[in-house]
């Protein structure tokens, strides 16, 4: 898929959900521990940002796929997806983030996997 390689490397709520859905990406939740806690996408992977940073790389078991990255709003997951993609990783981030996760009506759950919040 061409997008995952040029172009602006961020994609829509709906074009996420579908990839997790079919299994061809991998993603990864970029907010903090009490973000990810209030609520997370179902089949998300936790890997904060600020872990990245600091020079965290991604689980060995997912090093080879494509990585689908999501924030509260956008803005951290583009800058974790452009850091990624710098150290060779296929990545892109989800435009709006778990706020337009939400407003298109898509699940979220919480830790204990009852019905999650975006804070």
């Amino acid at each position: 898929m061409p997008i995952f390689r040029s172009g602006p490397a961020r994609l829509g709520v709906v074009e996420a959900h579908r990839m997790l859905q079919e299994a061809t990406a991998v993603l990864l939740d970029v907010r903090e521990t009490d973000e990810w806690r209030a609520g997370h996408i179902p089949g998300a992977q936790h890997l904060p940002l600020s872990r990245l940073t600091a020079g965290a790389e991604v689980p060995t078991a997912y090093a080879d796929s494509r990585l689908v990255l999501i924030c509260r709003s956008g803005r951290r997951s583009q800058g974790a997806a452009r850091l990624l993609r710098a150290r060779g990783a296929d990545a892109v981030d989800v435009t709006g983030g778990m706020q337009a996760w939400v407003r298109q009506g898509l699940p979220v759950q919480g830790t204990a996997g009852g019905a999650g919040t975006v804070i």
